[in-house]
């Protein structure tokens, strides 16, 4: 069943070689090939303000240049976030783009004297990391903070599930080898839509 995808590259680098522009290339050629409809979100090419107030957060609206980002992430049946750990969690470019299209009214509903509303359900996502770090490390010794922060506190808070999840670590020592079973990973991960 043909699903409809869109790929957030959160990259700050918009020129020049890296691994997460690769990892989402290699993830929408085969995405593509069997039939998903794709859209990308290259977060190095926005250029929006960064949220400063609570009041503009829950009664502001989404800034001029964000507004497609939005609808693209309301029509998707599946999300790809793929980006660089950068001091443990998401560039902070990412997070503020985060922070901009999955406000109230948006990604989730304030209810009286309960749990809000979640407005992403339905939807599911694959959290992808590239990191100079082993995994282990990451997973163990540091928690994986950034990746539960992002999962629980903003992808599950708004209805997002299940949120699958990826990490390549050691990238500056990865042989090609490596790099290329990360790839065919992608590859299999947009075939099937997931």
């Amino acid at each position: 069943m043909a699903r409809k995808i869109v790929m957030i590259q959160g990259h700050l680098d918009p020129g020049g070689w890296h691994l997460c522009r690769s990892l989402v290339d290699a993830y929408a050629s085969d995405a593509e090939a069997a039939g998903h409809a794709m859209r990308r979100i290259e977060i190095a090419s926005l250029n929006f303000p960064i949220l400063r107030t609570q009041e503009d957060f829950e009664s502001g609206h989404i800034p001029p240049g964000l507004d497609g980002a939005a609808a693209d992430i309301a029509w998707v049946d599946h999300l790809v976030i793929v980006f660089p750990l950068w001091l443990g969690a998401q560039p902070a470019l990412l997070k503020a783009f985060l922070e901009q299209v999955a406000r109230p009214g948006v990604a989730f509903e304030y209810v009286r004297d309960g749990f809000p509303r979640q407005l992403w359900k339905g939807k599911s996502a694959r959290v992808v990391i590239t990191m100079g770090m082993p995994t282990l490390v990451y997973r163990w010794w540091f928690g994986a903070h950034g990746l539960r922060a992002l999962e629980r506190n903003i992808l599950k808070f708004a209805g997002i599930k299940p949120v699958r999840e990826n990490l390549c670590g050691g990238v500056g020592q990865a042989s090609d080898i490596k790099r290329q079973e990360w790839l065919d990973t992608m590859r299999r991960h947009g075939g099937s839509g997931d």
